[in-house]
């Protein structure tokens, strides 16, 4: 029985309607009255009912009341901004009527139900179109259908042509149980299709992630997807994934019998199931899918449900990753033997330890400009625009201009040392002792048509001051600018005094690629 407030059980008959005004619901009362009125729409839009087509539930249930309470007309009215709509209609052919024709928004307005035994006695009513045309409305009983959060939606209500005695409390009361049961069949529906639309949803969330959520029964080998199986199936999935060997058709061949075991170890223990495997998607080529699943488990059976979920890209950068660590173990260890060498060569020629930590501290210098370099890159290769502009940073008065170039690891390494070694001389005995010195370094390379292509590089000195020429003896830096050039890049320095400085000519065989 529907819950009945203590004012609704005063006579209902006409002296009661008629000393209740009703209330406007959109005549833009007080703020609270606007408020609950927007909650009362926007709960009527949750249910999704107006504006549907007819339905049994609610139709029984008008048939039913009208034959209790002998009436030719039962409604189940719904009313929105503007209108009343009729969800169910026994004896009334009319779908809607506006909504200031609608006595139901009295039941709304009073929040309590509404019965008026003649209405051409009641000012709110007599001059109504509903009373003065068809279906010449005379007696009105209505109660409030009220939804889950307490908003009346509109009511259940009963009508007659003729005037007649008013309702007793009890069949009031069975009204209003009647009500309950329609807002029981609403409130189901509205379950339902908010569950359809979760279930929608979380469809479309799959799709969107990549991921698709299956279940498998190990009785039946039957197997059910939801989600997005194309991308990690290929679009032929739903006729090839019926069954568990039909999934097993689409795993790439040498992780079958594997994966195979996996899963006959879960079903065998009852154990959660996780592996990683490949897929011969038709579209997509080869794919990496991962796939978790454990037991869902009822009174007679135990389904095995999970997810899949394609992991190519995290298998890739896994493999671009170790690819990385195993170059950088490479290069670490080319490092440590180049600073080893220069450590222990460096040593032979150093004066004293003052010296020897000046000059192995500059070649360090030079591998760490060198590595600055392949930092901001990809670790494999450097500018060589990047390069000069660390050895300018060093070296201010330096100069240079040419093509950039990509240069490997050991090239990069290679060039830096011998810009060092040139750069450190310049300082200590050629044009960078003094103000007035510079150092211009221009390179080039042949082009690519000629087979015996070449790249040319010239370090200029000008403004040198005092003697220029050779040195006495042939240092250790020299011999280090040698080696690069020769020995790692395969190419040829040359140098010359000019009167006005140093000039060396390097040349190398052009393998190197413009940036």
């Amino acid at each position: 029985m529907a819950e009945r407030r203590p004012e609704d059980m005063s006579d209902a008959g006409p002296s009661a309607s008629q000393g209740s005004e009703g209330r406007g619901l959109a005549d833009g009362g007080d703020e609270a009255a606007a408020r609950a009125e927007r909650l009362r729409l926007d709960t009527l839009r949750e249910y999704r009912i107006m504006d549907t087509p007819p339905e049994q539930a609610f139709d029984r249930v008008t048939k039913m009341v009208a034959d209790l309470y002998g009436v030719p007309i039962a409604l189940v009215s719904l009313v929105d901004d503007c209108r009343q709509w009729f969800k169910s209609a026994y004896g009334l052919d009319t779908p809607e009527t506006p909504r200031e024709w609608s006595f139901c928004q009295y039941v709304i307005a009073d929040d309590r139900p509404v019965m008026v035994t003649d209405v051409l006695g009641d000012p709110r009513f007599r001059d109504n179109p509903l009373v003065t045309g068809e279906p010449h409305i005379r007696f009105y009983a209505g109660v409030p259908l009220r939804a889950y959060n307490g908003a009346i939606l509109g009511s259940l209500c009963v009508i007659d042509r003729d005037e007649r005695k008013a309702l007793t409390d009890i069949e009031l009361e069975r009204l209003e149980d009647f009500a309950g049961i329609i807002m029981a069949e609403a409130d189901l529906r509205r379950i339902g299709a908010e569950r359809d639309e979760a279930r929608r949803t979380l469809e479309r969330a799959l799709d969107f992630s990549g991921i698709a959520s299956w279940q498998y029964d190990p009785r039946t080998d039957r197997l059910r997807t939801q989600g997005a199986g194309a991308e990690l199936w290929g679009s032929e999935f739903q006729a090839m994934l019926a069954t568990g060997n039909g999934f097993f058709d689409l795993v790439h061949p040498d992780d079958r019998a594997a994966l195979r075991e996996i899963l006959k170890e879960a079903i065998a223990n009852g154990t959660p199931y996780a592996a990683e495997y490949r897929v011969l998607n038709p579209e997509r080529g080869l794919r990496w899918n991962a796939v978790r699943g454990d037991w869902d488990v009822r009174a007679d059976d135990a389904m095995l449900t999970g997810v899949s979920i394609d992991i190519t890209e995290q298998k890739s950068r896994q493999e671009n990753a170790n690819l990385l660590m195993r170059e950088l173990h490479h290069r670490m260890r080319n490092l440590f033997a180049t600073v080893s060498a220069i450590i222990s060569l460096t040593r032979h020629a150093a004066r004293d330890v003052d010296d020897y930590v000046e000059r192995i501290s500059s070649r360090l210098d030079a591998l760490n400009r060198a590595q600055n370099v392949l930092l901001g890159a990809n670790f494999m290769t450097g500018s060589m625009h990047a390069l000069m502009r660390e050895v300018e940073a060093a070296f201010p008065r330096i100069r240079w201009s040419g093509p950039d170039l990509l240069l490997p690891e050991n090239a990069l390494v290679a060039m830096a040392l011998v810009f060092n070694e040139l750069a450190t001389n310049a300082v200590k005995h050629g044009a960078l002792m003094n103000d007035g010195g510079r150092v211009e370094i221009h390179w080039s390379q042949d082009p690519e048509d000629n087979e015996s292509r070449m790249f040319r590089l010239t370090w200029t000195e000008t403004g040198t001051q005092g003697l220029v020429g050779p040195p006495d003896r042939t240092s250790f830096g020299t011999l280090l600018m040698e080696r690069s050039v020769r020995n790692n890049l395969g190419g040829s320095i040359a140098r010359h005094w000019e009167p006005t400085g140093l000039v060396v000519d390097i040349a190398l065989p052009a393998k190197w690629r413009e940036a």
